[in-house]
């Protein structure tokens, strides 16, 4: 009798009257509890702060111009932040666009005058194709000496960044290079178009987006992914192939550096070969805001996206306060150290 008692009450208190002890708040936990919630919240008061000293914020031009302006970051802020999941780090992403945009532009040109020219898209998708095959050159050769070699990927990505860029002038002399050819209209619409009043760039930046959180979330890859940003030798320890997850994830930011290098061609009219030139910190910078853990193991493609629309917004800003543009440099310096200390201030409340 004792026992059935002792029994009914385990019962009541394990179902019932200690139900939601160590239960934090909702704000506690989940979305609302990372760094991707507080930059969100820090990017809404700053719009409507900007809103109110700048009437010229939200008309509908300068939107159209933050938008177009932060998806190419955003789209190569994607492709960095599986890098850093992993715990490593890509400095070449900005002359890799610059490389992959000088490519595919010289790829139209040298197609114009060939039997191609008569084929509807054909010189458009094979300059494309050249732009991202070069991406795809850069990124695996990255992967495999940080992976097989065993380099470090700063070093590793840092010397690839002046081995692009001389690249880029060497093979242009520097001068801008111009796409040229039958399929120019439809590449300007595939690259600088619009759906329904939204920059073609805003559209892949968001399409882009949701498949990475797909594949991060809900695929055996981006269980492997995070693995090796937690612990890369328990992670080999489980069966996962460390060399072919860390190629593949320089791979796929070298082809998302390549691809917004493409666009911005479209965007400018010609592929110069000082684009983005400085955009390595702005990225990285974006990545860390929105969440990615310089360590390893943590961040999104939702932190991804408002990361670096934070970082354009207060750029906008700037810009119309008439405040010299060489401070934008001081602030991104000063916006990565203030994330990552927000982050250190939140793991240790965590802890």
């Amino acid at each position: 009798m004792a026992s059935e008692t002792s029994s009914a009450s385990a019962g009541a208190i394990k179902t019932g009257d200690f139900a939601n002890v160590g239960r934090a708040a909702w704000w506690q936990r989940g979305f609302f509890a990372s760094q991707t919630a507080y930059v969100a919240a820090a990017l809404l008061a700053i719009v409507i702060v900007m809103a109110l000293m700048s009437p010229a914020f939200l008309s509908a031009g300068n939107v159209a111009n933050v938008a177009k302006n932060f998806s190419f970051i955003g789209i190569v802020t994607l492709g960095m932040t599986l890098v850093i999941v992993t715990g490593g780090i890509d400095l070449s992403v900005g002359s890799v666009m610059a490389l992959s945009a000088i490519a595919c532009a010289m790829a139209m040109q040298a197609l114009a005058g060939t039997g191609l020219g008569s084929v509807p898209f054909a010189t458009m998708t094979l300059a494309i194709a050249a732009g991202l095959g070069v991406a795809v050159l850069v990124g695996l050769t990255n992967g495999l000496l940080v992976a097989r070699v065993g380099l470090s990927p700063f070093v590793t990505t840092l010397g690839m960044l002046s081995i692009a860029r001389g690249l880029a002038y060497a093979v242009t002399e520097g001068r801008g290079q111009t796409p040229a050819g039958p399929d120019i209209d439809a590449f300007y619409a595939f690259t600088d178009g619009t759906i329904l009043g939204v920059p073609m760039a805003v559209v892949y930046l968001l399409g882009l987006a949701a498949i990475l959180g797909v594949v991060l979330h809900h695929t055996a890859f981006g269980r492997h992914v995070f693995a090796l940003g937690g612990n890369e030798k328990a992670a080999a320890l489980t069966g996962i192939s460390v060399e072919r997850v860390k190629v593949s994830v320089y791979v796929l930011c070298s082809l998302s550096a390549g691809f917004a290098g493409i666009l911005m061609t479209g965007w400018l009219g010609s592929a110069p070969a000082n684009l983005a030139t400085g955009y390595e910190l702005t990225i990285i910078a974006a990545a860390v805001i929105g969440g990615a853990n310089l360590a390893g193991g943590m961040g999104g493609p939702a932190g991804a996206v408002i990361g670096a629309l934070l970082i354009e917004v207060i750029r906008n800003g700037l810009v119309l306060a008439g405040i010299n543009a060489y401070w934008q440099i001081v602030l991104v310096g000063m916006i990565i150290i203030l994330a990552v200390l927000v982050d250190r201030l939140r793991s240790g409340r965590a802890a």
